[in-house]
């Protein structure tokens, strides 16, 4: 009975594997495929970021969701920039100087193509305004036309001089003047007089020149009284002059770009505005003498536009990845100089951002990176909400900026924004930001497996024939490609699908063509890939290796031979780095009278985690539904993992742990060549669990390091079979029947196998066979349940004996209502409870 038992369980090793043949392929090398660009086993992404690109209607950014190395990056950039060469290249942005308003820049649009030719032309322009002035205002004509003014201007101020100089001469008051000033000398026989002579005068001579000379001043006041109207009508004319000569030296620099930017509105503005204020900058700036290096310096600090951002005429739609999103690197920022200590800008100092850069195109962002950059996430929502793009230092905001800034003129914004990132991100963002799902509307989800067609492995083929020509590497063979098959199945833990971890896949090809070059083989071989997989195990295998010793050496308690109760082995699963393995675990289980339920010593010591805790406590529901119906399930129980130090999560044990539970119960001896994993519900089913693979492997090892007996073997979920791609060694040993797989779908046959007999199966009225395990199990709870009645029932009236002691010693009460007791006595006990 036990040997059909066991073979009805056994697992042939066509069932172990999902075996990849060279002849499956129609190639002989990959030489012979055509490389493939779209992205493998990935439609519903496909189509999701097909459809995303196209909307567009605002929110319908692109959150594009997966694990690394399934090639979601890599296949995004391609497709956006296919896309993108289709799409019509947007506008180029220049920021200019608003002469109104210096603090607040100007944004000008410009044709894709143009922002350079227009920063060429204004530089060109500077170049002429330097060669043109001052040397136009050295030219005959406009001398002749300044000394013409000044002329006028002298002549009339001569004129009114004149008048008083032949009434001074009339009552000899001589008239001097000289740049400055103006005066009056008396005069004798046409002779003036100094200060001796006039002393020598007469005084009524005195006083007559006196009040000659005062009437004269008097008069020369009344002919000068228009002097400050003539400078000012001549100042007047020489401005005028000056704008007038400057505009006609003008005229022939600006007519050709006013031409040449005719159909642009602003550009045209500008050059309007430009004209305008070089009216002042000529004659406040061009006309002193300052070298022609500084005077170029503020001609360009004036007028040079600053580039945002420009296109080639013909590039398409931007795609811009930004790997380091900071604020300043999305946004732009304002660059500050210093002058004597003190800080200065002005907009040829505005440094655009990967927005500007994207802007009319697609922005392509980590979201890890994103999320952890200060003030960037609320700063890209709010630029996609209002669908502009401010320049703006977020310091500001808090007040810690303390000096004068700048408030450039904000730019549309028609920006696609696609966000790579975990799954996890993706949830937690939906739960806790609002505004997520109304900005990001489209998932692109990668999936982590891909379903295993004829197609797929054919495009698998040809996947690896791209990456092999992209990266110079030497082709593969029909037996590599079938290998590598064989390793993506075994990634995703399914014979029917493969992995979509491409990008383990391709770290793989690269070592093996690195091994390949060694040998100076020409091509990529099936023993290449292995000889790869060795070297890789062999780098990441330290801790496995120490573990497997400790295990040899009886450091870690682990049998694989005999029988004992209480005990079985557990298959766990570690991982350290990049390298998962499986390690074989004692499972142990005491059973003692009770009522302390099943006791988690994982958990008890915070060693365990919750699904772990979850997968002990169904035990308490499957042995009572299972074998406690008649009585109740009154047990003290205690389960460890033993010599875990660590912590221990997953519910891959709880088959186990039922199995050693039981066997404690009934007394009866586990096999220690078996080892196990399952989940199980409270109704005994086993449930698949994950990592089987190396789980199998990790025991196989072990077994194989001591002594492949043909007893061995370990016993999995049914439900895992297709899950199973075992290594070669442990294929070969199951061929030879020296190592055996069980596969059970309830927790009696994995009971069965261990005990090496039929747990027993319950009849019409749930009673298990005589003798058989169950029955055993269901006789010793019964038995625990009855000591525990009896217990009770002797702890009865001992116990109502000291309850009524305790209430005598007790102090009373006072009554509310009711007659009064006397001081020091105790109330009479209740008479029944008995006697003492």
């Amino acid at each position: 009975m036990p040997d059909s038992i066991a073979a009805s369980l056994r697992l042939a090793p066509d069932a172990l594997t999902r075996p990849f043949e060279p002849q499956q392929f129609n190639f002989t090398t990959t030489d012979d495929l055509e490389p493939f660009r779209g992205v493998l086993g990935q439609e519903r992404a496909v189509e999701a970021l097909q459809f995303g690109v196209a909307m567009p209607r605002p929110g319908y950014n692109v959150y594009v969701m997966g694990e690394p190395g399934t090639g979601r990056f890599s296949f995004v950039q391609r497709y956006l920039k296919a896309e993108g060469k289709r799409l019509e290249t947007p506008p180029d942005w220049v920021y200019v100087n608003n002469f109104d308003e210096p603090r607040e820049p100007r944004a000008l649009q410009l044709p894709a193509g143009e922002a350079n030719d227009f920063i060429s032309d204004i530089s060109h322009l500077v170049d002429n305004l330097l060669s043109t002035f001052p040397a136009v205002f050295e030219t005959p004509t406009f001398q002749q036309k300044k000394s013409a003014i000044d002329r006028a201007f002298n002549q009339r101020y001569d004129r009114a001089l004149d008048v008083i100089e032949r009434l001074a001469l009339e009552k000899d008051v001589a008239l001097y003047r000289d740049s400055a000033n103006i005066a009056f000398t008396p005069m004798k026989d046409g002779k003036a007089l100094d200060e001796a002579d006039f002393a020598q005068l007469a005084e009524s001579e005195r006083e007559r020149f006196h009040d000659d000379i005062a009437a004269l001043e008097e008069r020369l006041n009344e002919e000068l009284s228009s002097l400050p109207q003539w400078k000012r009508e001549s100042s007047n004319q020489l401005r005028h002059l000056n704008e007038e000569t400057i505009t006609q030296a003008l005229q022939p620099l600006l007519s050709p770009l006013s031409e040449k930017y005719a159909e642009n509105a602003g550009a045209v503005a500008y050059l309007q505005a430009m004209q305008v204020n070089l009216l002042k900058t000529v004659v406040d700036q061009l006309l002193d003498e300052k070298p022609d290096a500084q005077r170029r310096e503020l001609l360009e600090e004036q007028y040079c536009p600053s580039l945002v951002v420009g296109h080639h005429a013909k590039g398409g739609a931007p795609v811009v990845f930004e790997s380091h999103p900071t604020y300043d690197n999305l946004f732009g920022r304002i660059e500050y100089g210093t002058d004597q200590g003190a800080l200065y800008t002005s907009y040829r100092q505005l440094r655009p951002g990967a927005l500007h850069r994207a802007n009319s195109g697609f922005l392509v962002l980590e979201a890890e990176k994103l999320l952890s950059e200060p003030f960037v996430w609320d700063a890209l929502k709010r630029a996609l909400h209002s669908r502009q793009l401010k320049m703006e230092s977020p310091l500001a905001e808090l007040g810690r900026l303390a000096t004068v800034t700048l408030t450039p003129q904000v730019i549309p914004l028609q920006v696609k924004v696609v966000i790579v990132g975990s799954r996890q991100l993706y949830y937690t963002l939906q739960d806790l930001d609002p505004d997520f799902q109304e900005m990001f509307r489209v998932l692109v989800d990668f999936d982590e497996e891909i379903v295993l067609t004829d197609d797929s492995l054919e495009q698998f083929a040809q996947l690896l024939k791209t990456r092999t020509s992209e990266e110079g590497m030497a082709p593969l063979t029909a037996a590599a490609v079938a290998r590598l098959a064989t390793y993506s199945a075994r990634l995703a833990e399914h014979q029917g699908r493969l992995s979509a971890r491409i990008g383990d896949l391709f770290q793989l090809v690269s070592e093996a063509d690195f091994i390949r070059h060694l040998a100076s083989d020409p091509t990529t071989d099936a023993g290449h890939i292995d000889r790869a997989l060795k070297a890789k195990a062999t780098r990441t295998g330290r801790v496995s290796a120490r573990i497997l010793d400790d295990m040899l050496a009886g450091v870690i308690l682990i049998d694989t031979a005999g029988a004992a109760v209480g005990k079985c082995n557990g298959l766990t699963v570690l991982e350290v780095g990049d390298s998962a393995f499986g390690v074989p675990a004692r499972i142990s289980a005491t059973v003692y009278p009770g009522s302390s339920g099943i006791v988690d010593i994982e958990r008890e010591v915070n060693l365990g985690q919750p699904i772990h805790s979850k997968g002990v406590m169904i035990l308490t529901g499957y042995l009572g539904s299972r074998y406690a119906q008649e009585f109740p399930l009154e047990i003290s129980a205690s389960i460890a993992l033993e010599q875990s130090y660590g912590y221990v999560d997953g519910d891959s044990a709880s088959l186990g742990e039922a199995c050693t539970l039981i066997s404690a119960l009934s007394r009866t001896p586990l096999k220690q060549c078996f080892a196990i994993t399952g989940s199980i519900n409270q109704f005994g089913e086993v449930q698949a669990v994950g990592g089987v693979n190396e789980k199998i492997e990790g025991f196989f090892r072990l077994c194989e390091a001591r002594g492949l007996t043909g007893e061995q073997g370990v016993i999995i979920p049914h439900a895992n079979v297709t899950t199973l791609m075992l290594d070669e060694r442990v294929l070969e040993a199951v061929r030879q029947g020296r190592f055996h797989v069980y596969a059970v779908r309830q927790a009696d046959e994995a009971l069965s196998l261990l005990v090496g007999e039929p747990a027993g199966v319950p009849d019409d009225k749930g009673q298990f066979p005589e003798g058989s395990v169950n029955a055993r199990v269901v006789a010793r709870l019964r038995e625990i349940a009855e000591m525990g009645l009896e217990e009770e029932e002797k702890a009865g009236p001992a116990q109502e004996v000291v309850e009524a002691v305790s209430k005598a010693a007790a102090p009373p009460k006072p009554a509310r209502k009711g007659p009064k007791q006397e001081p020091g006595k105790a109330p009479a006990p209740d008479k029944t409870q008995g006697p003492a």
